[in-house]
């Protein structure tokens, strides 16, 4: 979710200096929460500032680039490996889901066997 901008900002900010209103009438006035509106005022009394925190960028990725080059390896070698296979061969680490979005980053498919024999009857 993005951060409001700074015009609202500036705005709920103006609106709890102009007293008239409660947080609640506030919050509900802009549609944002009274928790926002709370964080927003302490934001400015401690830095002077109503601008949001920069992003952080997330947390760090489990698997590095040496990673990800093992397990294109292995699921060249081995196309119809599943998921928990290949997270289990790869690293105790990662979950299926995880490896599945990998995966999918890294523009790798797998291809799976069928699991039932072809029906006699179907057309060839």
């Amino acid at each position: 979710m993005d951060a409001y901008s700074m015009d609202l900002r500036e705005r709920v900010s103006a609106a709890c200096d102009g007293g008239m209103l409660s947080q609640p009438e506030i919050a509900e006035q802009y549609d944002v929460s009274v928790s926002f509106i709370t964080r927003l005022l302490r934001r400015r009394r401690e830095t002077g500032s109503l601008a949001p925190k920069p992003h952080t960028g997330g947390p760090a990725p489990i698997l590095g680039e040496r990673d990800r080059q093992r397990i294109a390896a292995r699921v060249r070698e081995q196309p119809d490996m599943t998921l928990a296979e290949l997270c289990a061969r790869v690293s105790d680490r990662v979950s299926d889901s995880t490896m599945s979005r990998l995966l999918i980053a890294m523009d790798l498919t797998r291809k799976k066997r069928r699991s039932t024999p072809t029906n006699g009857t179907a057309r060839v």
